[in-house]
């Protein structure tokens, strides 16, 4: 399941309830990053899922959309249904809706 970079900036403009997780390495984290987003490395995550809301949707996203489609799996296997891949990563972000951001 999967949504677009203008899905997670509607949701972000409109203030819909959602978490935005990012599955990068804290490096990449370092060099750019979608403000609000919570950094838990994908090799992390399954040991980290006490840390993700259980009653919002969870927006997911990598460099280009790898990483998290996988996170998105766990999370599912782990019920979080309302988990969702943002397609093509902070690379999308950076290129349609903020070039601001670097991508790290």
């Amino acid at each position: 399941p999967t949504v677009t970079v203008r899905d997670l900036q509607e949701a972000r403009q409109t203030k819909a309830p959602h978490f935005l997780l990012d599955v990068r390495e804290p490096a990449q984290y370092a060099v750019g990053r979608i403000e609000g987003s919570k950094l838990i490395p994908l090799g992390e995550l399954e040991s980290r899922l006490s840390e993700l809301p259980r009653d919002q949707r969870i927006l997911v996203h990598c460099k280009l959309g790898g990483r998290s489609a996988k996170a998105v799996g766990l999370l599912r296997q782990h019920g979080f249904n309302d988990a969702w891949n943002v397609a093509g990563g902070i690379t999308a972000w950076s290129k349609e809706i903020d070039p601001s951001v670097a991508v790290g």
